[in-house]
């Protein structure tokens, strides 16, 4: 390993193994892609391609990634639930996340009466 710390012990607590895992693979892959003038390097369109493949995992796991991300890693992982909530009414956004909702009807018709351009 790189600054000679192949035989030292990082701690990594609270981390599961496939968590860290799947934080080691994605970086290794755009690690290889950053420097561009390599004739390995994937073009944007193969990167991101794989990136939609590799983010294919159930919500428990894509939430533990969010816990354990890095910055791009985070912008994908953020990029992913978007798209899972993408023209998703709130009730529906619920019953994805298993949400509870804690509203009152009163206070539901206040919210969705000062915030009209979000039920559009």
């Amino acid at each position: 390993m790189e600054d000679g710390c192949a035989g030292s012990v990082i701690p990594v607590p609270n981390v599961e193994r496939k968590i860290l895992a799947k934080v080691v693979e994605h970086c290794k892959r755009h690690v290889k892609n950053t420097a561009k003038a390599d004739e390995h390097a994937l073009s944007d369109a193969d990167l991101k391609a794989r990136d939609s493949d590799f983010i294919k995992l159930d919500q428990a796991t894509l939430f533990d990634l969010f816990k354990q991300s890095i910055k791009n890693l985070l912008d994908l992982l953020c990029r992913t639930v978007a798209d899972m909530i993408k023209g998703k009414s709130p009730e529906e956004i619920r019953n994805l996340f298993n949400i509870k909702n804690d509203f009152t009807p009163a206070e539901e018709q206040e919210i969705r009466r000062e915030n009209q351009w979000a039920f559009q």
